[in-house]
């Protein structure tokens, strides 16, 4: 009997030592699978550096980094490379609030004119839940006016925000908002006496030994902090300055390292910081006036893949590209900090494919065939549109007078010079045709020459005018 049980513990011992090597070759292959899908597409987005990090069950699996922090410097990325939050920062911003909800201190059904007295009359018709899931119908603070090399205050851009008018009823539609987050950082000041960046510091990163992640400062020495830039007409420039007060508010002004951003990650499978219910408010998708829902929560889309859950943001700014994917059904966070601007780079399509290589179940789908045109005059229209807008020659006429006050002159301006960067598109695919709220609505992807997609949904009554022209994520 016991001769039998030292033969079975040898031949067991015997079949895990023989394991343990295809296994490690296993997670060996992956990790090189992974390092060469990385170093293709920063190649092929031409991003000079990327910070990449992978998490298992709140575990770092993998962190890495590729390419150049500093392109004058020659300075590689590594995983404590600081990079700009982009609207990343949101989710912070989102759980900050969360917290006051927590203690009573804020109500999420509460008007914002509560909050800031001496706000507009129209401010007691949307609440912090608006805010939250940008279905206020606030318009931007950063308007064709709006001056990113002056100096505001905090009251400044108050009063800048209470100026501005409702490009729709609050919970009628969802339209992503940045004056909408500025509004929670300055609601936060309002309720506890701090600026938001220390209320962040002091109640999320110091508890969590996030060290790197804080306010961003230009004035402030800071170790290990990447370089942003953009591309222009093909030639890497350094990032766009702004006025650093600019960079001092709650819709995505912070530093941080995928470190950081795994300790942040591991909390979030916990009530460390706020209760489970919290964090399931934050990660439903909100209900509009309608009854319909939009898949975004509180700072965070909620999506999925493939059938598995998803919820996830990305973030740009000032020559810096981020994205975090939560596949929280299978315990897998991936995490990319590019410093590349957003037109060109492209990092959630990278950590989309970095989760399909560990979890081939969450591999993305091949890009949806185009549907038979049966209305090839529409297209010719939509085409047609494009090459007038790229030429500064858009006719103000063929749009309704909602979708004119909405485009013009600003908005049409941006969208030029976005098309001029992109190029000539070498195919234009339908992929839906619909009828919506008495409009033809149209979806359109272009595909450009360099591999990048756009896709736009035009949207046009029955006598042809242009009522929407919005770009789809």
């Amino acid at each position: 009997m016991l001769k039998k049980f030292w033969r079975n513990a040898l031949i067991a011992t015997l079949t895990i030592a023989c394991m343990a090597p295809a296994v490690r070759a296993q997670t060996g292959d992956v990790d090189s699978r992974v390092d060469t899908f990385v170093q293709d597409s920063i190649r092929e987005q031409r991003i000079p550096g990327l910070a990449l990090a992978v998490m298992r069950d709140g575990q770092v699996i993998k962190a890495k980094g590729y390419g150049l922090s500093n392109i004058e410097l020659n300075t590689p990325v590594s995983p404590q490379t600081i990079s700009q939050s982009g609207s990343m920062g949101k989710q912070f911003t989102a759980t900050g609030i969360m917290m006051l909800v927590e203690e009573g201190k804020v109500g999420l059904d509460d008007k914002v004119a509560k909050y800031f007295p001496g706000a507009p009359e129209s401010w007691n018709k949307f609440t912090v839940r608006n805010l939250l899931t940008h279905t206020s119908g606030i318009k931007e603070y950063t308007g064709k006016d709006f001056d990113y090399r002056r100096d505001y205050t905090e009251e400044d851009l108050l009063k800048m925000a209470q100026a501005q008018p409702f490009d729709f009823a609050p919970g009628d539609k969802w339209s992503y908002s940045n004056t909408g987050y500025m509004l929670l950082g300055m609601l936060i000041h309002k309720v506890t006496g701090k600026f938001y960046g220390d209320f962040l510091q002091e109640r999320i990163f110091k508890p969590l030994g996030m060290t790197t992640t804080r306010i961003i400062s230009e004035e402030d020495i800071v170790p290990n902090r990447a370089a942003g830039y953009r591309l222009v007409k093909g030639v890497v420039k350094n990032q766009e300055w702004v006025n650093p007060t600019l960079n001092t508010t709650a819709d995505g002004s912070l530093y941080f390292t995928v470190l950081d951003l795994a300790k942040w990650d591991a909390v979030l499978y916990t009530e460390k910081l706020i209760k489970r219910t919290s964090l399931d408010q934050m990660w439903t998708p909100v209900k509009l006036n309608d009854g319909k829902t939009y898949p975004y929560g509180f700072g965070w889309r909620v999506a999925e893949m493939n059938g598995h859950r998803l919820i996830e943001h990305g973030g740009s700014w000032q020559g810096f590209t981020t994205g975090i994917s939560r596949y929280v059904d299978d315990k897998l966070t991936v995490v990319a900090l590019t410093n590349l601007d957003s037109r060109h780079s492209r990092p959630d399509d990278i950590i989309h494919g970095v989760a399909g290589i560990y979890i081939p179940a969450l591999t993305p789908p091949a890009p949806a065939k185009g549907i038979e045109d049966k209305e090839p005059q529409v297209t010719s229209l939509f085409r047609d549109l494009l090459q007038k807008i790229g030429q500064g020659k858009a006719d103000a006429g063929a749009f309704t007078e909602e979708a004119r006050k909405k485009w013009f002159p600003g908005h049409v301006k941006e969208f030029q010079e976005d098309l001029e960067d992109f190029g000539p598109a070498k195919t234009v695919d339908l992929l839906e045709r619909k009828e919506e709220a008495g409009l033809r609505s149209y979806v359109y992807r272009l595909t450009f020459e360099d591999g990048r997609t756009l896709k736009l949904n035009l949207k046009l009554t029955d006598i042809n005018k242009i009522a929407a022209l919005d770009t789809i994520e």
